[in-house]
């Protein structure tokens, strides 16, 4: 009897056993596919398993009770790979994947990644996906998510202070320095730009946000070159003329690019000072004209397998721009209160700036085992800079002698930093370690030599000259986890900073030490749901710290009414980020909240008693700002797309007058940048783009900042089978952007109109030589090394 039972039993026992399903994932290429996604369906068209392959595109599926099942597999880029299994008869299976592609009318598009990508601490901007790829690092900037630029001021969504990294690697430039650096990058040669609003405890802590410039890596095996001109005619002309190699042969990568840049550059400016103390109002027109004729970019970069674990690799960037000079021309009417010229007095400014920044880093990349890694990066970077200038003034005033007054300044400045940083890196499928240390050394002199004729004859002022020395150390500590589990991504870090400072001032003698210590936590989450919606939230916490040229106290003069001042005893600003997000089918919505504690900035103040307008750093009581920031790519066609940027701020500074009182400047400020784009053949070779950005009215400390606006149209196309490229932009099609920056509280009124040289046209080519196309790469041989992890 137990027999008969056992024996009408067995099927049903053998249909209840657990059944095994293993395989492996490759392309088309043979190359073994890592981190594919796995799902397993039962015949209800029900997820019951899900995983990823290993390093080597295996997976092993066990524990399975259905016989009949629906195997999926899923790769970014690639077909979609689905078959159904019976698995009483499986054996282990070898998948091969193919690349996605699109036919469009007999023209084969590969897909490529999204424009923005979301990830759960960063925003990514696919530069090499769009059509502004043709343009230079500064204009991309323009068109980047969440990054705004008004009167040649970076911030990211409304917050300024950023700090900007070409490969993660900081850059020691600020201002118009930091422009002609961006100016003179070229947009081919980038990837991707990061826009991290609240960086992880990885990033230094310094700067209110993080923007990261990723550049592209050599992938292409042999040798290929790339010559390049570009032709801007604004209401002067400019170029730039640049050649990039680039070799790569088994273990050995080699990229090299130089770029020489040359013009005329152009500025226009009105400033208008009321005193109400005699009733009076200062008029100065101010149209700079300098001219640039040899700005010199270079990058080199070697990266050498050592093995099949360790890779070295060396970079050197630099900058130099010998000299740019310029004479400005400045008359200065001076109106009574009835509105008639009283008095005027001439300005003649006559000066000469030279630049040179140079920077290495050498890094060792090793990974210990098959989940940890190793990296060690030493970095150097040095900025010098020398602006000479000679003033002459004629002075013209109202019931006095006419009058020549003449002074001469030399102003030498010379930054050096140091750096050396070592991280580890743990990683499994769920969870991510990273810890390092970094210590890094500062030293900065900065020169004043200022000479005059108040005595008759031209003289050497040592009690308007200064010698400003300034060193800072610091050291920090970091750790941070990531854990994903199902739909939930998190991240969370803490950063510990020392920084030990100390800045010395000549003349008048003034020593300024400091020494603190400072944590910075970081969190983020992220769901995502079933049907790819991303929900987030993260926080951070910053330190801005001031720039060196802001700490020196020296008095910099524009004029003989008109100078600039920093303060060497600038505090730090502390910022507080907090961020909610929602990510959905190209839809990114970001939700914020901005506090910043003694907040450092430029702002201005009249002193009726010498009649002088005085531009100075300095610390407000504090900031706040809150608002909401959405960008969206519309594909309404394959060939056409509409791209939506728009962000909505309130905005509060709080800062003491002049008089000692607190005051208050707060606006609502709205930005936004609408553009499309059309691609005009079925090759993909001829593309086209028209935009538009517009500014409400801003406020910066003591600063109102009027509205202003700009439209753009770009066009790209490609000839000779993709070797020869051509671009053709129209900047700033109405002349529109220029501003109207004013001080108006207690006795202050005074405002300038500012507007930079942007309307112009842009012709770029760019030829394309030697092997263009990517090989096969050999197989290399697996080493003791490599075997061990």
């Amino acid at each position: 009897m137990n027999k008969t039972l056992l024996f009408l039993c067995l099927p049903m026992l053998m249909f209840a056993q657990k059944q095994k399903l293993a395989g492996t994932v490759m392309n088309t290429e043979n190359e073994k596919l890592s981190a594919v996604n796995i799902g397993l369906y039962n015949s209800g068209n029900e997820l019951i398993k899900e995983l990823k392959t290993d390093g080597k595109g295996g997976f092993v599926l066990e524990g399975l009770s259905e016989q009949n099942i629906k195997l999926v597999v899923k790769r970014e880029g690639y077909l979609l790979f689905e078959k159904s299994l019976n698995l009483e008869n499986s054996e282990p299976l070898q998948i091969v994947l193919k690349k996605e592609s699109q036919e469009i009318e007999e023209v084969v598009m590969t897909k490529r990644k999204p424009l923005v990508k979301r990830k759960v601490d960063r925003l990514e901007f696919n530069v090499e996906n769009s059509n502004i790829s043709s343009l230079n690092a500064w204009e991309i900037l323009k068109n980047t998510p969440n990054v705004t630029i008004n009167n040649n001021v970076l911030s990211v969504k409304g917050s300024t202070g950023i700090l900007v990294t070409i490969n993660d690697k900081k850059v020691m430039l600020s201002g118009d320095e930091l422009k002609n650096l961006l100016e003179n990058t070229q947009g081919d040669e980038i990837k991707s730009i990061e826009v991290i609003t609240n960086p992880p405890a990885k990033y230094e802590a310094s700067g209110s946000a993080v923007l990261n410039i990723v550049m592209k890596k050599n992938k292409v095996e042999g040798y290929r070159g790339v010559v390049s001109s570009k032709y801007i005619q604004t209401q002067y002309a400019k170029g730039v003329f640049g050649l990039s190699q680039y070799y790569k042969k088994d273990k050995l990568s080699v990229m090299g690019s130089y770029y020489k840049g040359m013009g005329t550059y152009y500025r226009e400016g009105t400033d208008v000072v009321s005193y109400l103390e005699n009733q009076t109002r200062w008029v100065s027109t101010m149209n700079r004209k300098d001219k640039n004729t040899n700005q010199n970019t270079l990058n080199f970069n070697v990266e050498y397998e050592l093995d099949s674990v360790t890779n070295l690799s060396l970079n050197y960037s630099g900058y130099f721009s010998p000299k740019s000079y310029g004479t400005y021309n400045v008359p200065t009417l001076i109106y009574n209160n009835q509105n008639i010229v009283e008095s005027n007095y001439t300005t003649i400014n006559d000066h000469r700036t030279r630049t040179i920044n140079n920077s290495v880093s050498f890094q060792v990349d090793r990974k210990l085992n098959k989940k940890s890694s190793l990296s060690w990066i030493n970095y150097f970077t040095g900025n010098n800079a020398d602006k000479y200038q000679n003033v002459i003034t004629y002075l013209n005033f109202a019931g006095k002698p006419p009058k020549e007054d003449n002074f001469l300044t030399q102003n030498k400045a010379d930054v050096q930093l140091y750096s050396t940083q070592a991280d580890y890196q743990w990683k499994n499928d769920q969870v991510e370690l990273e810890s390092g240390a970094k210590y890094s050394f500062v030293k900065t002199n900065s020169k004043l030599d200022f000479s005059d004729n108040e005595n008759g004859i031209l003289a050497y002022r040592p009690d308007k000259s200064s010698n400003f020395d300034y060193k800072e150390h610091n050291f920090a500590l970091y750790s941070s986890l990531s854990y994903n589990i199902g739909k939930w991504s998190f991240k969370g870090g803490l950063r510990a900073e020392m920084t030990d400072l100390e800045g010395v001032v000549s003349e008048p003698y003034e020593l300024n030490k400091n020494n603190y210590w400072k944590l910075f936590p970081t969190f983020y989450a992220q769901y995502t749901t079933e049907n790819k919606q991303e929900f987030g939230f993260s926080y951070g916490k910053r330190i801005s710290r001031p720039s060196y040229s802001w700490l020196n106290p020296a008095k910099s003069y524009y004029n003989l009414f008109s100078y600039y001042q920093g303060d060497p005893k600038l505090k730090a600003t502390i910022t507080h980020n907090l961020n909610l997000t929602y990510s959905w089918k190209e839809w990114n919505l970001d939700l914020y909240y901005r506090k910043e504690i003694y907040p450092s900035m430029e702002i201005s103040f009249q002193e009726p008693s010498t009649n002088s307008l005085v531009y100075y750093f300095t610390n407000i009581e504090k900031g706040e700002a809150f608002g909401m920031s959405l960008y969206k790519n519309f594909q309404l066609k394959p060939w056409w797309n509409i791209i939506l940027s728009e962000n909505l701020e309130h905005n509060e500074n709080y800062f003491k007058g002049v008089d000692g009182l607190l005051y208050k400047n707060k606006v609502w400020n709205w930005v936004s940048n609408i553009s499309t784009s059309l691609t005009l053949d079925k090759r993909n070779d001829w593309k086209m783009e028209l935009g538009h950005r517009y500014y409400s009215p801003g406020i910066q400390g003591t600063f109102r900042i009027s509205e202003t606006w700009s439209a753009y149209f770009a066009m790209n196309r490609k000839f000779f089978n993709k070797k020869l490229e051509a671009a053709l932009v129209f900047n700033d099609i109405f002349k529109s952007t220029g501003q109207k920056v004013s001080t108006k509280y207690a006795n202050q009124d005074n405002y300038f109109l500012d507007y930079s040289d942007t309307q112009g046209v842009t012709l770029s080519l760019k030829f394309n030589f030697g092997n263009q196309s990517v090989k096969n790469a050999k197989t290399i041989k697996k080493t003791d090394e490599q075997d061990r992890l």
